[in-house]
């Protein structure tokens, strides 16, 4: 996206406040070559991030990839074949600690971002114990570095505590006036003693130095050389042996350097993300929508770059007008709009969140560019109207469907007649070309464009004539004013210039002043009752929101009565049947008398007394709770509506009632099973059909026909479903005494009316089947005669 316009727009402080947030330079680095992206796919992705982050932080405050160094030289010095020094060694160590707990932390991480991101560390455990055991905390190596190590360094320690006893024998009694002084020293890596010059014939051995004046030979005695030397071999040993060790971890370090690389990639990643989230969080940003289209919604939005205190304002823009014309005098926050809209763009796109309120929305575009600030320059022999109009000329270039263009002070510095045209040019230009497009002016005749313009909107920043201060508040629909001669007034210039100074305008300047002054006027009126209307659609809401939420608490208060009444029932029937178990055990044992018999039956009528009734609990008839519906039952909404259930959606939790023709879908929890099925649960047991050794067969019919439909509407379920109220509405339709009946199963691909047919045509009751006719629905629908 355009780089100049990143700058004007000062999106590099906000990449600057992000790399302040981060822990180590990786991650920086990732946050100072931020750029956003004009993919949707990358900038969900990014928000997401933000997203997770945020999240995690406020579980885990303390998250994060503490200790963790750049090693990424360390490592490619080690796969190139370098050795690596003691201290290196030590920021691998803590790098992979730093590891081993952030993977901790998201192995199991119900985040998935965060979970994939986990994946992707490698605490590489046998690395990590080898580095433990051959480092201390201050990165010198252990005895334990290998098994070799702490022999030498033991023979070192013997080697040299020997040349030292010796050496201060010397000293101390051999050497007497010979000595310049007594101690020992080293020279060249060689202990040595002070011999006065003059003594030298008397101490046989090696000379070493010298002092500058001459006067004192540093002097290594010859029964000491041998020492001398067996210590420094056994140093080069030691040496020796740490050099091999350190190249065995430097090659250890090199195998996995693959591994190495992916995660010091996964930390910088997971810090960034870090970083984006502690930033959201200082500027209390929320995520804002993606619109699907270019429509810019902005609410209460804050500059970042702004401190103290921050006077929010909404931006709409894209809803119905595409270029919006921001007008107002000096100082009072036209700019500042301009570098919020395209500011808060950057950083969206960027996979930041904004400093906005929730519902705020804005596209992906394409690209953004700005014209902002003064153009001019000496050195390119450019003025100011000179340096816009060539920025100007590359924006018209590109611009078009997708971009959003911001331009301040739109054709000032020149001639104002000729400037206001090239301006309402412009305008046209970038509206016709599909942009998006917002634009400062003091011009009056840009205020009345976007006003007679379909495409364009005013927008103005309002001031406090009484306070001579801008509010920064913004308002769109309305053209501002410059306030020059009120600003001259306030400030004491003389009235009389004043007036003299209104005079001079033409009396189409006067007029064109006034209408604005009346759209103000008008528009705020108009405002004030919108704003009024939504307050009472917000309280409106409201209350139907507490209502719906006191239906379902009664509801759910209704339903655990009701599951307590049947526990509380299902526990005195089973206390009930354990008394008549006994009674029949007494009977069979013949061991009943008629008081215990007596005594029996009252027991079971208590605890029939006792039996809780539904109307008790709940003031209304006994339900089935939960209630499983199915295709074909009558039901009856809350509203009223009662019609068959034709269809179920989203597992049974959404169901569709038919009557007369029309279909509603309603949630099953609002359903009540319709009077036509239902008043046998509501008024107890019916009789039973065989009574006496006869089947009552006429009721029966009676019963059923009363509500079995001489169709079944099958579209739209599943097979098993299908199947299912097939198997019941067949049986209720031949119960019911009908000739014949109609299945609607339409034709789709085929499955559901193939798997009907063969259930029709395998049916007992079903003495024949066929498709329907021209006039019955053709082939959509199958005819069942009984």
């Amino acid at each position: 996206m355009d780089a100049r316009s990143q700058a004007l727009l000062e999106f590099p402080l906000v990449r600057e406040r992000l790399a302040n947030a981060t822990s180590f330079p990786p991650s920086r680095r990732l946050a100072e070559t931020l750029e956003p992206s004009p993919d949707p796919v990358v900038v969900a992705r990014r928000l997401d991030e933000t997203d997770q982050a945020r999240s995690l932080l406020e579980e885990r405050p303390g998250v994060g990839v503490g200790g963790a160094h750049d090693i990424g030289p360390w490592v490619e010095r080690a796969a190139r074949g370098g050795r690596l020094e003691p201290g290196q060694f030590l920021e691998i160590a803590d790098t992979l600690d730093a590891t081993a707990r952030l993977g901790t932390s998201l192995a199991d991480d119900r985040r998935v971002l965060l979970r994939e991101l986990g994946r992707e560390l490698h605490a590489l455990p046998a690395l990590r114990s080898t580095l433990a055991r051959s480092f201390d905390p201050i990165g010198e190596l252990l005895d334990t570095a290998s098994p070799r190590l702490g022999g030498l360094r033991s023979a070192v320690r013997i080697a040299y505590d020997r040349l030292r006893r010796r050496l201060d024998a010397l000293v101390g009694t051999e050497l007497g006036n010979a000595l310049q002084d007594p101690i020992v020293t080293l020279r060249n890596g060689r202990y040595v003693v002070p011999i006065k010059a003059e003594a030298r014939s008397r101490v046989k051995g090696i000379v070493h130095d010298a002092s500058g004046s001459g006067q004192t030979l540093f002097i290594e005695p010859l029964v000491a050389v041998e020492l001398g030397n067996a210590w420094r071999e056994a140093q080069a040993a030691e040496h020796e042996e740490i050099a091999r060790i350190l190249d065995e971890l430097s090659a250890f370090v090199a195998v996995n350097a693959v591994a190495l690389r992916e995660t010091l990639d996964a930390l910088a990643r997971f810090d960034l993300w870090v970083a984006k989230a502690t930033l959201a969080g200082e500027m209390g940003g929320v995520r804002a929508e993606t619109a699907d289209r270019p429509e810019v919604i902005l609410l209460s939005a804050r500059h970042p770059g702004l401190s103290g205190r921050v006077v929010p304002i909404d931006i709409r823009v894209g809803d119905g007008y595409t270029a919006l014309v921001v007008t107002g005098p000096n100082t009072g926050g036209k700019t500042v709009t301009l570098r919020t809209l395209g500011l808060l763009s950057l950083m969206h796109q960027s996979g930041l969140h904004l400093p906005v309120a929730a519902g705020s929305r804005l596209p992906i575009w394409r690209d953004v560019f700005a014209d902002i600030g003064d153009e001019q320059s000496v050195a390119q022999s450019l003025s100011t109207f000179s340096g816009h109009l060539r920025r100007i000329t590359t924006i018209v270039e590109v611009a078009g469907p997708g971009t959003l263009v911001l331009l301040d002070e739109l054709g000032a510095g020149t001639d104002p007649t000729e400037g206001s045209a090239l301006a309402q040019a412009l305008l046209d230009h970038f509206i016709r070309a599909g942009a998006i497009v917002a634009a400062t002016t003091h011009y009056s005749e840009l205020k009345a464009y976007a006003y007679t313009t379909a495409g364009a909107r005013n927008a103005a920043v309002e001031f406090d004539l009484e306070s001579l201060s801008p509010t920064y508040r913004l308002t769109i629909g309305l053209p501002g004013g410059s306030q020059a001669f009120a600003i001259a007034e306030r400030l004491g210039l003389p009235p009389s210039v004043v007036a003299d100074a209104r005079s001079r305008l033409s009396e189409s300047q006067r007029s064109f002043e006034a209408t604005l002054a009346s759209i103000r006027a008008t528009e705020g009126e108009t405002s004030d009752s919108l704003e009024r209307a939504r307050s009472a659609e917000i309280r409106a809401l409201e209350a139907l929101r507490i209502a719906e939420e006191e239906r379902r608490r009664a509801r759910r208060e209704r339903d655990e009565a009701v599951r307590a009444a049947r526990l509380e029932a299902n526990r005195l029937v089973a206390e009930l049947r354990d008394e008549l178990a006994t009674t029949r055990l007494a009977l069979e044992r013949e061991t009943v008398t008629a008081r215990s018999l007596d005594a029996a039956v009252a027991r079971a009528e208590g605890i029939e007394e006792r039996l809780p009734a539904a109307e008790s609990v709940t003031g209304e008839p006994p339900v089935n709770v939960p209630r499983r519906w199915h295709l074909g039952d009558r039901a009856r909404t809350t509203t009223g509506w009662e019609g068959r259930i034709t269809a179920l959606e989203k597992g049974g939790t959404r169901a569709t009632i038919e009557a007369n023709g029309m279909r509603v879908t309603v949630d099953v929890d609002g359903l009540w099973p319709a009077a036509s099925q239902g008043d046998g649960a509501r008024q107890g047991a019916r009789p039973s059909p065989v009574a006496d050794g006869t089947t009552n067969a006429g009721e029966l019919r009676l019963e059923r026909a009363s509500h079995v439909a001489s169709s079944l509407d099958l579209r739209g379920a599943r097979v098993e479903e299908a199947l299912d109220a097939l198997s019941r509405y067949l049986d209720d339709a031949s119960l019911a005494g009908l000739g014949s009946v109609v299945i609607i199963h339409g034709m789709g691909t085929g499955a559901l009316r193939d798997a009907v047919r063969a259930a029709v045509s395998e049916h007992p009751l079903v003495a024949s089947s066929r498709s329907g006719e021209r006039g019955e629905g053709g082939d959509g629908v199958t005819v069942a005669t009984f």
